[in-house]
């Protein structure tokens, strides 16, 4: 599960007993040192820099197959995180912990472990901005919103929002996808229900 370092997450990782593996976002990482830019511009604007090296590294494999990513991680970008993450241990010691640099450099610390998974699973991104593209709508949204209705309609919406969002994802009509597996669903044996999910390839 790729996420943010919301407290909200930690009971889940801790009851999955590591059926769930944390991913760290790396944008989230970056934008704390953005952050920081104004009141501690030589450090911030270097972190940022590091971290930009570990997209551009994104960027060259963005057409790789996941085992050629993964290779490319190990051989690029490990080096670059073993490095940054001397200097941030460095920079920890210098800077005030109240400061947008010292809270910057703690959650990267504190996350590190999970911002590292990513380079072991070429089937994994960097950040999870894909989701947070997906969800800004509802964000934006919400205070106009104020009421669904009623709970049960809140869901429906999280429900439909998200199929939608998957269908948009993978190119898919998501009106003719749902006309074409309602009609195919009840004749779907229950070993094949996941046949049809958007992100299968078109039969």
């Amino acid at each position: 599960m790729q996420c943010d370092a919301y407290a909200g997450y930690d009971e889940l990782f801790r009851r999955s007993q590591g059926t769930v593996i944390e991913v760290g976002c790396w944008a989230h990482a970056r934008r704390k040192f953005v952050e920081a830019q104004k009141t501690s511009p030589r450090e911030a604007h270097e972190a940022v820099a590091r971290i930009k090296q570990l997209y551009a590294i994104e960027h060259e494999a963005k057409e790789f197959d996941a085992a050629a990513r993964m290779s490319l991680r190990q051989e690029k970008s490990t080096p670059l995180l073993s490095s940054l993450k001397v200097w941030l241990d460095q920079l920890a010691v210098t800077a005030r912990p109240k400061s947008p640099l010292g809270e910057a450099v703690t959650y990267a610390r504190n996350q590190w472990s999970a911002l590292n998974v990513y380079v072991i699973d070429g089937g994994l991104t960097i950040d999870n901005n894909a989701a947070e593209r997906a969800v800004k709508p509802f964000a934006i949204g919400r205070k106009n919103w104020l009421f669904f209705g009623s709970d049960d309609g809140g869901r429906r919406l999280a429900i439909l929002s998200s199929f939608t969002a998957t269908c948009q994802q993978f190119g898919v009509n998501p009106w003719t996808w749902l006309k074409d597996t309602l009609t195919r669903l009840p004749n779907t044996p229950t070993d094949q229900l996941a046949m049809p999910l958007p992100q299968q390839p078109a039969k």
